[in-house]
C-alpha cells in the first residue's frame, strides 16, 4: 500500500493509534509537542512541534509527503489543523473546525441536539453572565450539572448532589473566569461510551466502553482526563442491555445526519438513566483511554478506513475480536491536583509481560523514562473475560512498580462491576 500516514498527538490515545496504523504496510510519521517513546520507536519519523500550529503540522506533513493524516487530540481541531490540512490536498481524518464544535462549544452541541431534534438530550441553559448562573443554580429545584462551555480537558465539569453543594457550585463559577458556562439537569445512571468512524455520509461504530473519571478507587475525588476503562467481548456492558446499546448507535446515526459531512472519529459518552440513554456529551475524536480498549481489538485494518474515508467510497464494515479489554492508566502521585514529576519508569514493552503498554506523557531522558505530571502510560489487558484482562493489567502494573504513582486498580474488577449493574437495577425498579 502506497501510503504515507502522518499522525498529529503524542499521547497514549496517538500511541494506539500509531500501533493500528503501523499495522498495515504504510510510512507512519508522527508529530507532537512532546516526545511519546511508543510512537516514535514505530514511525519513520517525527517532529516536535506545536500540534495546534496549522502551518507548521502543514509544513511538516508536506516535508514527508504525506497522503493521509490523522489528529488525534481535541486542541488540534479547535484550531483547525483539519482545515488546514484539507485546503493543502492532505486528507485529514477529523472533522473541521466548524464541525468540531460539537466538542469544543459544550453550548453549541446542546443548541444542535435541541435544534435537530437529537434524542437523549437533557434540559440545559447556557449562561455568559455568571451572576445569573449563581442565580439560576441557587434556584434550581434538582441538581445539575455545571459545564464550562470551551475545552477543560475533562476536567472542568462539576455535579451538585454528587461531587459539590449548590453553594460550593456558586464558589466555583465566581472564582473562575468562563466566559460561558451551561447548566443542565444532573442524569443520574451509568455512564459508557459508544465510538464511531464517520466519513461520507457513512458510520461504523464499536463496542461500548465505561470510562472511569475520578481520581481515586470507589468513584472518589476530583475528575480527571480518565484514569481507566473497560469493555467487554460483546458491544453491550454487563449492566446494559442490547436494545439500549441500540438505542446509542440510533442517537450517533441521528448525530451523522444532522452534522453534514462529517468525517473522523465520534464518540458519544451516555448516561443509561432509569428512563433510557440520555447524551452526556459528544466528543469529535477518538477517546483517551476509551481508543485503547477499541483499537488493540479492531481487526479491520484502521488504515482501510482511512483510504475508504478519503476516496469517497463505502466505509468497510467493523469486525472486532470476541475478547474483553480492561486499561488502567499509571498517573504521577497527587494527579490531578497536585502532581509530582520524576518517578523513574520501570517497564517497557517487553516487561509488560501479556498486557498492551501505552505511554502517554512521560520524559524520556538517556538513562531512563520519567513521568511528568500528566497521566504517564496505560496498560491493557485482552482476554476472553472481563476478569481476564484485570488479571493481566494487574500483572503489568506489579512489574511496573508503585513508585511515585498512582493507580486505580479496581477498575473492571468483580465487585466494580457488581455495583454498576445493582446500581442499574435498582434504578429499573
Amino acid at each position: 500500500m502506497n501510503e504515507t500516514v502522518v499522525l498529529i498527538g503524542g499521547g497514549g490515545r496517538e500511541h494506539a493509534l500509531a500501533r493500528s496504523i503501523a499495522e498495515s504496510d504504510v510510512a507512519l510519521y508522527a508529530c507532537a509537542s512532546n516526545r511519546n517513546p511508543g510512537i516514535t520507536a514505530l514511525a519513520d519519523g517525527f517532529e516536535q512541534l506545536d500540534e495546534t500550529d496549522s502551518e507548521a503540522v502543514v509544513e511538516y506533513a508536506r516535508s514527508v509527503d504525506a497522503t493521509l493524516a490523522v489528529i488525534g487530540p481535541e486542541a488540534p481541531l479547535a484550531a483547525g489543523v483539519a482545515d488546514a490540512l484539507d485546503a493543502a490536498g492532505i486528507y485529514a481524518f477529523g472533522p473541521q473546525q466548524a464541525q468540531a464544535r460539537i466538542e469544543t462549544d459544550k453550548s453549541f452541541q446542546r443548541t444542535f441536539m435541541a435544534e435537530n431534534d437529537i434524542p437523549g438530550c437533557p434540559d440545559f441553559e447556557t449562561f455568559d453572565d455568571m451572576d445569573a448562573a449563581c442565580a439560576y443554580i441557587e434556584e434550581y429545584d434538582g441538581d445539575l450539572a455545571i459545564k464550562p462551555a470551551g475545552l477543560t480537558g475533562g476536567k472542568g465539569v462539576r455535579v451538585t448532589g454528587d461531587q459539590i453543594t449548590k453553594s460550593e457550585a456558586i464558589d466555583y463559577l465566581q472564582s473562575e473566569t468562563y466566559d460561558r458556562v451551561v447548566l443542565e439537569e444532573r442524569l443520574i445512571g451509568e455512564e459508557f461510551t459508544v465510538q464511531a468512524l464517520v466519513a461520507n455520509g457513512e458510520f461504523r461504530v464499536s463496542p461500548a466502553v465505561q470510562d472511569h473519571k475520578r481520581a481515586y478507587e470507589g468513584d472518589e475525588g476530583p475528575n480527571t482526563g480518565g484514569m481507566g476503562s473497560y469493555a467487554d467481548s460483546e458491544d453491550t456492558l454487563p449492566f446494559m442491555e442490547p436494545t439500549e446499546y441500540a438505542q446509542a448507535v440510533s442517537i450517533i446515526e441521528s448525530v451523522v445526519e444532522a452534522l453534514d459531512g462529517y468525517k473522523g472519529a465520534l464518540y458519544g459518552q451516555f448516561m443509561l438513566t432509569a428512563e433510557g440513554v440520555s447524551v452526556v456529551e459528544f466528543n469529535a475524536r477518538f477517546g483517551d483511554p476509551e481508543a485503547m480498549n477499541t483499537l488493540p481489538v479492531l481487526e479491520t485494518p484502521f488504515v482501510d478506513v482511512l483510504t475508504a474515508a478519503r476516496d469517497g467510497e463505502p466505509l468497510p464494515e467493523l469486525a472486532f475480536d470476541s475478547q474483553a479489554t480492561v486499561c488502567k492508566y499509571a498517573v504521577p502521585e497527587g494527579y490531578p491536583t497536585d502532581p509530582n514529576a520524576g518517578a523513574r519508569v520501570e517497564i517497557d514493552a517487553e516487561s509488560a509481560g501479556e498486557a498492551l503498554l501505552f505511554y502517554a506523557s512521560v520524559d524520556e531522558r538517556e538513562d531512563a523514562i520519567y513521568t511528568t505530571t500528566s497521566r504517564s502510560f496505560a496498560v491493557v489487558g485482552c482476554a476472553d473475560s472481563i476478569a481476564g484482562a484485570e488479571s493481566i493489567a494487574e500483572d503489568a502494573l506489579a512489574v511496573a512498580g508503585e513508585e511515585g504513582l498512582s493507580v486505580r486498580h479496581d477498575i473492571g474488577t468483580e465487585s466494580l462491576i457488581q455495583r454498576r449493574i445493582d446500581h442499574m437495577a435498582s434504578l429499573r425498579q
